[in-house]
C-alpha cells in the first residue's frame, strides 16, 4: 500500500461540500490556515483513544454531546460554559448508573459545517443553494450570502481557538468542581415535576458525604475538581482538516489538529469516497454514523479501511436508526462487527433518526422518541451480549425551545417561544440533564441484575 497523504482525499468522488467559485482566494486561506498551530496535540487524541478503548470493554461510558452546528452570530462565553456546565451534570449522573467513569466529548470548538439533505432550498418559489454552516455560508436566505465563502474558514479556526482555551481553563480551574457540579444538579431536582430524580441525586450526595467524612474532597484532591473534557465534530469540510492536519513528531503518524476525535457522517461514508480516505490516515479517533442504509458489506469494508490495524479506541460506531427502528438493524450490524471480529465501541445518536415536522411547522424531536431509541440500543445489546458504550446527543446548555416533551413539557405551540437553532433541533439543558437521569436509571436496572457489567450497560 502506497504512503498516506493528508491530500490523497483530492483525488476520490467527493459529496457534501462545497465548490468555491475563487480557486486563488481558497488556496490563500488554505495556505494561512496550513501555518497556524493544530487546535489540539497527538498526546490528547491518544489518551482520548485509550479512554474510549476503556468504554468499549464496558470500563468507560462515553458522553459526547454539543451543539448540531456551532454559530459565529451565538458564540459567547456564557454559551460554552452553560454546555459545558449541563455536560459535567450529565457525566455525574451517568456515573452514578454505570459505576464506571464517563468519558466527555462535546460536539464544540469545530462542529462548523453539516451535510444537507438537498442540495438547494426554496422559499417562496426562490430556490437557492442550501445552507452548510458557518464554515462555509450563510443562513440569511439571499443569493450573496449562500455563495461559499473560503474566508470563513480562518473565523471557525479562531472561534474554535477560543472555545478550546475557555474550556482549557473551566476544566482546569475550578469550575468543574464535582461538589459544585452536583449543588446545581440538586437544584433541577428541587423543581416541582423533578421529583422522581430526587432519590437518585440524594444518593450521589451521600457517596459525596461519605468520601468528605473519610477525608476525600475537592479540598485536597485534585481528581475531585478537574476533568478532562475533549472535542469532536464531523469532518466534513476536508479543505479545512487538510490544512490543520500535522505529523507527530513523537509517533511520525499525521494528526487531523482540528478536533481530538472526528467522525464521518451517514451521508458521506462511501468506502471510495474522500471523506473515507482522508480520515483513514490520521491517528485521531474516528468516529462512523451507521444509519439504515448502512449494509453489512459495507460496514466491513468501512472497519477494515479505517481500522487495519484493529486497534482498540480507534473506531466509534454511532448508531442512528431512529425509536422503533433500532431492532430492524442494529442486530445485523452487531453481527458483521462479530464475523469481522473488530473492535470498535458501539454509541447511540438517538437524536438523528428522530427528526418530525410539528403541527406548528417546526422541525423537531419528541423527547419520548429520544429516550425510547436510547432505550431499544441497550436492549439490543443486553440482548446480544455486547457492550452498549455510549451515548451521543445534540444538546445546548441554554433554555430553547426546539425539541417537545421533557419535565416541562414543551408543546408543539411553545417552540416558537425560543428556537434558535441554525440547523437541527436540540435538547436544551433541562431535557438534557432529565435524560441522563432516565440514562442512568436503565443503567442501574441493569446492573441490579448482578449480570457482568460489560454485557450488563
Amino acid at each position: 500500500m502506497t504512503e498516506w497523504k493528508k491530500s490523497d482525499w483530492r483525488t476520490k468522488p467527493r459529496v457534501q461540500m462545497p465548490d468555491y467559485l475563487d480557486q486563488a482566494d481558497l488556496n490563500s486561506v488554505e495556505a494561512q490556515l496550513s501555518k497556524y498551530p493544530p487546535l489540539v496535540f497527538a498526546g490528547e487524541a491518544r489518551s482520548l483513544k485509550s479512554k474510549l478503548a476503556a468504554a468499549s470493554r464496558g470500563d468507560a461510558f462515553l458522553l459526547q454531546g454539543g451543539d448540531c452546528a456551532e454559530s459565529f452570530e451565538q458564540f459567547s462565553a456564557d454559551g460554552i460554559r452553560d454546555t459545558f456546565k449541563v455536560m459535567l451534570q450529565m457525566a455525574m449522573v451517568l456515573t452514578y448508573g454505570a459505576k464506571v467513569p464517563v468519558v466527555k466529548v462535546g460536539r464544540m470548538a469545530g462542529q462548523f459545517a453539516k451535510p444537507r439533505s438537498a442540495p438547494t432550498e426554496v422559499k417562496d418559489g426562490v430556490e437557492l443553494p442550501s445552507y452548510r454552516g458557518d464554515i462555509i455560508n450563510e443562513l440569511d436566505f439571499t443569493s450573496a450570502a449562500r455563495i461559499p465563502d473560503p474566508k470563513k474558514m480562518l473565523q471557525a479556526y479562531t472561534q474554535a481557538a477560543a472555545t478550546l482555551n475557555l474550556l482549557r481553563a473551566f476544566s482546569s480551574g475550578g469550575y468543574a468542581d464535582m461538589e459544585q457540579v452536583h449543588s446545581w444538579t440538586l437544584n433541577f431536582t428541587e423543581q416541582a415535576n423533578a421529583k422522581r430524580y430526587r432519590e437518585m441525586a440524594e444518593s450521589i450526595s451521600n457517596a459525596l458525604d461519605f468520601m468528605s467524612a473519610a477525608g476525600i474532597n475537592s479540598g485536597n484532591s485534585h481528581a475531585l475538581k478537574t476533568v478532562d473534557f475533549y472535542t469532536s465534530h464531523e469532518s466534513l469540510l476536508l479543505e479545512y482538516e487538510e490544512a490543520l492536519t500535522r505529523l507527530d513528531s513523537t509517533s511520525g503518524k499525521w494528526l487531523a489538529g482540528s478536533g481530538h476525535m472526528i467522525w464521518i457522517g451517514d451521508r458521506t461514508r462511501q468506502p471510495d469516497g474522500a471523506h473515507v480516505e482522508f480520515c483513514r490516515g490520521v491517528q485521531n479517533p474516528i468516529g462512523l454514523k451507521c444509519g439504515p442504509t448502512t449494509t453489512a458489506d459495507d460496514l466491513k469494508v468501512l472497519m477494515n479501511k479505517l481500522n487495519p490495524n484493529n486497534e482498540a479506541g480507534r473506531l466509534t460506531l454511532i448508531a442512528r436508526f431512529g425509536a422503533g427502528s433500532v431492532g430492524d438493524h442494529l442486530p445485523r450490524l452487531i453481527k458483521a462487527v462479530q464475523e469481522e471480529g473488530a473492535n470498535v465501541l458501539w454509541t447511540c445518536d438517538a437524536m438523528h433518526g428522530n427528526t418530525i415536522k410539528s403541527s406548528t411547522g417546526y422541525k423537531t424531536r419528541p423527547f419520548d422518541s429520544v429516550l425510547r431509541e436510547v432505550r431499544e440500543f441497550f436492549g439490543i445489546h443486553n440482548a446480544e451480549g455486547t457492550v452498549p458504550g455510549g451515548v451521543h446527543f445534540e444538546m445546548t446548555g441554554q433554555d430553547v425551545t426546539e425539541c417537545t416533551g421533557g419535565v416541562h413539557a414543551v408543546s408543539d405551540e411553545d417552540l416558537s417561544d425560543r428556537y434558535h437553532t441554525a440547523c437541527d433541533p436540540r435538547l436544551n439543558a433541562s431535557q438534557s440533564l432529565e435524560l441522563a437521569f432516565l440514562v442512568s436509571e436503565e443503567l442501574v436496572a441493569r446492573r441490579s441484575d448482578k449480570t457482568p457489567l460489560a454485557a450488563s450497560l
